[in-house]
């Protein structure tokens, strides 16, 4: 059971680019793809022939601009089904009116700067090549060994970040339906210490439970571990973690039994197993913004020292 993440977005820009993690900045591209087509498309329109233009043959019109067949090149895979392959255009068709007429709307209701435009487009032109760039510099580059002494060291020099938010527990939880079968030896293969029964205790969860947790070592968040049972609706977990080591109680289709091992009360620190998994992708996106400002000062030194561009006053 995995805790959630939240990822704070920035804004798109080339520098910032370069400063944050790859993983973060497929969704921005994506973005910069749809606004950079929507910019060449505002600057083509401008310069829209009409159908007859050097003999090209129209096959949609959104007012005065053209959309012609040599255009459609690339749309459709080779070997595409002929139903599917009409589909396809049909729908770029449709997407390419519905486009045009909202830029030529645009056009009519506001004053485009065209010379701003063209900025963006660079902008975002830039930050698709260098995050293309970047990603593929990263996977030649990128050590993705993180060691134990390293994790460790990143948990103590941060102690105070990895707080709970969430009571968790170490333990056992079952869940059986009523009329399963020698639900009374379930505590005691629960509480043995034998291999044996643990096995045992293994098998009869696959055959009869609905739902299961059996481990001694694995944190998981409290919450997680008996949703869908009666000790969901506990008002005072906290307390009840404190006074319930081992806990059975049932409704009118299941019996469920708890054992706790250990329990860590939210608001206090996590323990480093619990948050092991985090701080290695910290490490590893740390080691990819470390890689990209590392390119990017490569490209730019190497640049300076062949004299490959100059600021003229």
């Amino acid at each position: 059971m995995k805790k959630g993440n939240s990822t704070l977005s920035q804004p798109w820009n080339p520098r910032i680019l370069l400063r944050n993690s790859l993983a973060g900045l497929k969704s921005g591209v994506f973005l910069a793809v749809i606004i950079l087509a929507g910019s060449c498309d505002l600057i083509k329109m401008k310069g829209s022939d009409g159908p007859g233009d050097n003999d090209r043959e129209a096959i949609a019109r959104a007012n005065d601009t053209y959309l012609y067949r040599d255009e459609l090149t690339g749309i459709v895979a080779p070997g595409t089904p002929a139903a599917d392959s009409a589909r396809l255009i049909e729908a770029y068709i449709d997407s390419w009116i519905r486009k045009k007429l909202l830029i030529q709307e645009a056009s009519r209701k506001m004053d485009i700067n065209e010379a701003q435009v063209e900025r963006k487009i660079l902008d975002y032109r830039y930050s698709i090549i260098a995050y293309e760039y970047e990603a593929f510099y990263v996977k030649q580059h990128l050590d993705t060994a993180v060691s134990k002494t390293e994790i460790e060291k990143y948990y103590n020099d941060n102690v105070d970040n990895f707080l709970l938010k969430q009571n968790i527990v170490q333990g056992t939880f079952i869940k059986v339906p009523r009329n399963a079968p020698r639900t009374n030896r379930i505590k005691d293969l629960m509480f043995s210490g034998d291999e044996n029964d643990e096995a045992e205790l293994r098998s009869y969860c696959l055959s009869f439970s609905a739902a299961y947790h059996i481990s001694n070592d694995n944190w998981v968040i409290f919450d997680e571990l008996v949703r869908n049972s009666p000790l969901a609706e506990i008002p005072n977990k906290i307390q009840f973690l404190k006074s319930n080591p081992y806990y059975e109680t049932s409704d009118d289709t299941y019996l469920y039994f708890l054992k706790v091992r250990q329990y860590r009360i939210s608001d206090n620190v996590s323990p480093l197993e619990f948050v092991t998994d985090d701080i290695r992708n910290i490490i590893l996106n740390k080691r990819k913004v470390e890689l990209a400002k590392k390119l990017e000062n490569e490209v730019y030194k190497q640049a300076s020292d062949e004299k490959e561009f100059e600021v003229y006053k």
